[in-house]
């Protein structure tokens, strides 16, 4: 059965066009709420959100849904994806709900869930409910229907939840931190985590009206944080995402530290405390310098596609713990189920704290590789993997670079176009080597 709705992380759009209209998310909540009502037994719900104004509309409309199929719901209001899977797991319900755009701007909005256990779904429940979509609906009678009501101090559980995944040792008195929430589902719960654990705490980011959520601010935009960690004399800043599953920080000097850097730091963090890491899991575009420094820990990194839903795949797979992406995406499965841009933050200065260094002291063996992206537009049909002269210029780069870089070429997945990189220890070296695979990729 072919997907006319779900995408890799549940789903989503723009408010207001199909399917982020308030007729589909009632047929949504209704069409899960059948699918988990397999038996005697009435499911019960966790519904959280982000900030975005549409969260009101949509979040009414699964209420709905959900107690027209005789599922209770339980309403959380504001929380961080990765809180709403916490919950879900810890207060043993049926399964998490989260009505988000991640980092996308106020205008989108979609929804994604979460297990019984607080994990990512697996593609046969994304089938069953697409196939409940084009059911007709079965209404329950009254005396079936779910009942809602609102969670109460969902903040403060997983504020205390955030605060058991590192050393009950730990305290950051005598830090000072500059979080930005991006005006998103952390805006309350951010600060508090790093307050209560000692820090002096400025936040920026943390007046939501609805439609400022990601404008400006936050993971997708760390010059905010750059310039108030400058502002404020602080030790590092925290960036967070709309749904603070994403982390980006800064250091005293403004330097900026993406998720390939700080995924290093928590391997190399857990092998000097005599922790086995049998291996990591990044994406086809994870940095070569942060996988060849792993390797020198003796440390193999498996690459998965682009994606935190198939990095989390991945180290299921295989059995492993930490993986993450570039973009901050990143998940210690021995800390959470998922994810979570508060706890790995926690990780990365539980870090600096233990072995009295600085981060960027911690990352002194690692050298990042120059990127050169380019994008190349391909003609309607055009079928690049026959493109001899792109896989005989490809096969010379490769062998031109050796050791000392790598080639990706993947075709983008909502437009026409060839997105080729090249990574090289030698910049101007990666950047020609780009420039000839896409002119043999026009060709």
């Amino acid at each position: 059965m072919s997907r006319n709705y779900f995408g890799t992380d549940g789903i989503r759009g723009t408010v207001g066009q199909s399917p982020i209209t308030p007729d589909f998310m009632l047929r949504l909540g209704h069409a899960v709420g059948r699918v988990l009502r397999t038996g005697a037994k009435r499911p019960t719900v966790l519904i959280g959100k982000d900030t975005r104004i549409s969260g009101y509309m949509i979040e009414s409309a699964l209420e709905a849904g959900f107690a027209s199929a005789g599922v209770d719901v339980l309403l959380s209001g504001p929380l961080p994806t990765p809180g709403v899977a916490y919950l879900t797991r810890a207060l043993r319900l049926d399964l998490g709900v989260v009505i988000s755009a991640s980092h996308n701007p106020f205008n989108d909005n979609g929804v994604k869930f979460f297990s019984a256990h607080g994990q990512k779904l697996p593609d046969a429940w994304e089938l069953a409910v697409e196939a409940a979509l084009l059911e007709s609906p079965s209404w329950v009678d009254s005396t079936g229907l779910g009942k809602a009501r609102r969670l109460q101090d969902a903040g403060g559980r997983y504020i205390e939840f955030c605060k058991s995944t590192v050393s009950n040792e730990l305290s950051f008195k005598g830090m000072k931190l500059v979080v930005d929430a991006a005006h998103g589902a952390a805006y309350q719960v951010a600060p508090a985590v790093f307050h209560e654990l000692g820090a002096e705490v400025v936040t920026i980011g943390a007046s939501p009206d609805g439609l400022n959520i990601n404008a400006g601010v936050g993971a997708t935009a760390p010059q905010a944080l750059v310039q108030a960690v400058r502002e404020h004399g602080a030790d590092y800043g925290i960036a967070l995402d709309g749904d603070a599953d994403r982390l980006q920080m800064v250091d005293a000097a403004g330097r900026l530290y993406n998720g390939d850097e700080l995924l290093y730091v928590m391997v190399a963090d857990r092998l000097a405390q005599g922790q086995g890491v049998p291996g990591a899991v990044g994406t086809l575009m994870t940095n070569m310098g942060v996988e060849l420094a792993l390797r020198r820990l003796d440390v193999p990194l498996v690459r998965a596609k682009v994606g935190d839903r198939y990095v989390l795949e991945e180290l299921s797979a295989r059995g492993w713990q930490l993986g993450g992406e570039g973009s901050g995406h990143l998940i210690a499965l021995d800390r959470h189920t998922t994810g979570d841009g508060i706890v790995s933050a926690l990780q990365i200065l539980q870090a600096v704290c233990r072995h009295g260094r600085s981060l960027a002291s911690l990352l002194e063996g690692v050298s990042l590789f120059p990127q050169t992206l380019l994008n190349v537009c391909l003609a309607e049909g055009a079928d690049w993997k026959r493109n001899t002269k792109l896989a005989e210029v490809q096969a010379d780069v490769e062998r031109a670079l050796g050791e000392a870089g790598r080639v990706l070429i993947r075709a983008s997945g909502t437009e026409p176009v060839l997105r080729v990189m090249v990574e090289a220890r030698d910049g101007e070296q990666g950047r020609a080597c780009a420039e000839r695979l896409a002119e043999a990729a026009r060709a």
